[in-house]
């Protein structure tokens, strides 16, 4: 049923019909149809209004960040120790070098 009122209030906005064959065909007073046709027409606005792409935001959870933060924290720190070691064993004689 309310796919066939929008039908009726796009014909009526193009034209094609009346507002009074309208209001007839549906059983309905004049000022019944205006309400519809303002309602329809605010929905419309409503939905082709811009809108936020994506996702919509995750609450924070705290637990989460700081088990990132840390494993970010332990990630540099291993990186470091990498490189610390990789040094001391270009910097040992080839005869003691064993990797």
């Amino acid at each position: 049923m309310a796919r066939r009122r929008a039908e009726l209030i796009v014909q009526v906005q193009n034209g094609l019909i009346s507002v009074q064959e309208v209001a007839r065909r549906l059983g309905i007073s004049r000022q019944t149809y205006y309400k519809w046709e303002q309602r329809a027409l605010q929905a419309m606005i409503k939905a082709l209004s811009n809108r936020h792409h994506g996702r919509p935001a995750q609450p924070i959870d705290r637990e989460k960040e700081a088990l990132r933060r840390q494993n970010t924290q332990l990630q540099r720190q291993l990186q470091v120790m990498e490189q610390a070691r990789r040094i001391h064993l270009a910097a040992l004689p080839p005869d003691k070098k064993k990797e």
